[in-house]
């Protein structure tokens, strides 16, 4: 089953690193290796994966590239290159799994289609709880905000599957701290695009172009659960020029992007 990568995106922040790589050390299904993303973080996070790599349960890859701004588009598109799993489940470095995460996200997967899932927000209180204890990943969250998305019910998620935000207003909607492809279904459209240098709309340019090609969305509800840790949120200033691009996709029927992840190849 360990023919997928699991790709995590970070960007200067090793303690919210750490809590996430140590809920996917207790994964109860493992990748066959784990490659951080770095969008051009410091020394403090590359000690850190070279400490954890020591012992860890999978191979633990560091795809880094210097700081220029923001840049998650560019560094997802290295780690897709450098990933060897047929199947890539992509998250963000502030999120602490459920144990079965990675095991959900796989018996939920199929051919022709692309998922993406929920999250919960933790409130402040509770990330200083996790950041600050050493057995973080077994650690209780109580924050009621988005309670369904802490639900897990495995013999509901196929059956949700197409009915949960796939149509009208919600038909481009996605999760990128929370998303899953076929790395050849990513090969066909030539990954994201990395026209996007600010925050927000590069994973449903993404996921607009999957869908031109033909890839259905999949939305995985009552599975694949994790929990975002509090934090500042980033800047929007490109926000109407990103919306812009993912208009275009969608006008002009948009698949491959010429500025994607074949230059890592």
């Amino acid at each position: 089953m360990s023919d997928f990568s699991l790709l995590i995106s970070t960007y200067n922040w090793p303690a919210a690193l750490k809590v996430c790589l140590n809920s996917v050390r207790a994964q109860t299904l493992l990748p066959k290796e784990v490659i951080i993303c770095d969008d051009g973080s410091g020394g403090e996070t590359a000690a850190l994966i070279k400490c954890l790599k020591k012992d860890f349960p999978v191979p633990l890859i560091h795809v880094w590239h210097p700081d220029e701004g923001f840049r998650l588009a560019s560094i997802r598109n290295k780690g897709m290159a450098a990933a060897t799993g047929e199947y890539l489940i992509q998250i963000d470095g502030d999120l602490q799994l459920h144990r079965h995460f990675l095991k959900d996200h796989i018996a939920f997967r199929q051919k022709g289609a692309f998922t993406t899932g929920s999250r919960t927000m933790l409130s402040s209180k509770n990330t200083d709880r996790l950041l600050n204890n050493e057995n973080a990943d077994k650690l209780k969250v109580i924050d009621l905000r988005n309670f369904f998305n802490r639900l897990r019910a495995p013999w509901a998620q196929h059956f949700l599957a197409t009915r949960y935000k796939t149509k009208g207003r919600f038909l481009y909607y996605v999760k990128g701290c929370n998303m899953a492809f076929w790395r050849k279904d990513i090969l066909a459209i030539n990954g994201y695009d990395e026209g996007f240098i600010s925050w927000g709309g590069e994973d449903n340019e993404i996921a607009i172009r999957l869908m031109n090609l033909g890839i259905r969305k999949r939305f995985l509800k009552l599975g694949g659960i994790c929990h975002h840790l509090h934090h500042q949120q980033a800047s929007r200033k490109m926000e109407v020029e990103n919306l812009q691009m993912m208009n275009q996709a969608i006008q002009e029927k948009k698949i491959w992007t010429t500025n994607g992840l074949e230059k890592y190849l």
